[in-house]
């Protein structure tokens, strides 16, 4: 019995040995010196945090298997460590994590020569910033875990190995002087509609082993180099472009003209459809006059201030990608039908008490019976051109004003020099003989209701009556004889 009892107590005293030493090198850590080994009987334990006077604080655990496949894993830590020995452990102050990395990023200069570094396009352009923080090694490569660069993947997040020198603003420089302010945020990207994409999806060329460095004439040589891009992943939107005004312009040499990056942006991309006034306030960088008639409109202050989902926005109107020229004839005669988008929906009218009678009543009265009648015309007949009054010529593009309240009366007088331009002889009165786009009813124009009453009932009864004369006209014919 003693016997066994001494066994038991020996087994406890062991696993208690064992269960306070560190625990053991793993087998692809064998080949670390035994500094190394040393250092990481502390640094390989998780919770070592170091702190700075700022309150920030650092991780001081290394992670051994990382750190023996790593280019460095056959240095001691005291070859970039330099300060620090097994005797000797300073306690070091820095005032904050920033200060600390570049502290340490200088150690690799002393293999690292600075004209070595300057050979890689992407050290080039760093080093060219005058900046010490933009030297921060670790930003990229990151510190035990080291690996070449065609490894780095393995380690490192794409995103992450490139924010950490695109994290600060990196002036890019142009041939003519100009200088682009260059920099995004791992924040952005992740709030863009691209948050799934790396970075190389977009900058292709541009990978880990490849960072070539190009050169523009200007900033907006480099904006329409970049816009090409998107072609890769939306090519049915680029191709619609093709046939817009905006890229007309640009194929003639107007390099001020919109692409792809001026209205959506470059890193953070937002969702037009859940952000609708992002859709005026981009159009309105080139289109600034427009922006302010529209703001004041009955859809801009709708938009704005009651920011109401269903409000008619640029796009609505002009398209998003292939935009046409609004001046053109074409465009004129399909302006009804983008007002019926709305104004013919019956859920939308309903919601806000708007008459769904608008695009119908239309339609059915001068103007429109003489806009179908041209365009049949001109697709038999090869007639010219002649446009007819739609929905903007009597309403305004732009500038649509309520026609109740306050705003009825300049309504009113807008409307007689619209009906002026066509009808030179217009008076005063002269839009009254429209009954705008109600129907006649007892409330309003009860004498034009009476008066096609009548006439409801007149013509069948006088039809009626006339092929019944006929008929019995026939019958005494026949008996006659």
């Amino acid at each position: 019995m003693k016997g066994t009892a001494g066994i038991i107590v020996s087994l406890w005293v062991s696993a208690a040995v064992l269960l306070a030493a560190p625990p053991p090198l793993r087998s692809e850590e064998g080949a670390l010196s035994a500094e190394t080994k040393g250092c990481l009987t502390c640094h390989g334990k998780k919770g070592i945090i170091k702190k700075f006077e700022n309150d920030e604080g650092i991780a001081a655990y290394v992670d051994a298997g990382k750190f023996a496949a790593s280019v460095h894993h056959a240095l001691a830590c005291a070859d970039c460590h330099d300060e620090f020995s097994e005797g000797k452990h300073p306690d070091r102050r820095f005032r904050s994590k920033e200060q600390f990395r570049i502290k340490s990023a200088r150690q690799c200069l002393h293999c690292h020569k600075e004209e070595q570094i300057g050979t890689v396009a992407a050290h080039a352009g760093l080093l060219q910033q005058g900046s010490r923080k933009l030297y921060t090694c670790t930003n990229c490569h990151g510190s035990h875990a080291i690996t070449r660069v065609e490894g780095l993947k393995r380690f490192v997040d794409e995103e992450k190995y490139c924010i950490g020198c695109h994290r600060d603003t990196i002036a890019i420089p142009f041939t003519n002087g100009e200088v682009l302010q260059a920099g995004t945020s791992g924040r952005e990207l992740r709030g863009s509609v691209h948050a799934k994409l790396s970075c190389s999806d977009c900058h292709f060329g541009f990978s880990h082993e490849d960072h070539p460095r190009r050169n523009f004439r200007s900033r907006r040589e480099f904006s329409l180099a970049l816009s090409e891009n998107c072609r890769r992943c939306h090519y049915d939107k680029f191709t619609k472009t093709t046939e817009s005004i905006h890229y007309m312009k640009l194929s003639q040499g107007d390099f001020k003209a919109p692409t792809c990056t001026d209205c959506h942006g470059f890193h953070g991309i937002s969702h037009f459809a859940l952000e609708r006034t992002l859709i005026a306030e981009r159009c309105r960088k080139c289109h600034p006059g427009i922006y302010d008639i529209y703001a004041k409109s009955v859809h801009g202050k709708a938009l704005f201030s009651g920011h109401d989902r269903d409000v008619p926005v640029c796009i609505d109107c002009h398209s998003a990608h292939d935009i046409r020229n609004p001046l053109a004839v074409q465009y004129h005669e399909k302006i009804p039908e983008m007002c019926g988008n709305c104004h013919a929906n019956k859920a939308i009218a309903d919601e806000y008490g708007l008459s769904t009678n608008v695009v119908k009543t239309y339609l059915s009265d001068f103007h429109g019976v003489t806009l179908k009648f041209y365009q049949r015309q001109r697709e038999k007949m090869y007639k010219p051109l002649r446009p007819m009054a739609v929905c903007t010529d009597c309403h305004g593009t732009h500038n649509i004003s309520s026609t109740r309240g306050a705003d009825s009366a300049a309504v009113r007088a807008n409307l007689m020099k619209r009906c002026q331009q066509c009808h030179k002889d217009a008076g005063r009165n002269f839009p009254d003989a429209w009954l705008s786009h109600y129907e006649p009813s007892l409330k309003k124009a009860p004498l034009v209701y009476i008066i096609n009453l009548i006439y409801a009932i007149f013509m069948p009864v006088m039809i009626t009556g006339f092929f019944l004369q006929i008929g019995l006209h026939l019958w005494r014919y026949a008996r006659n004889r």
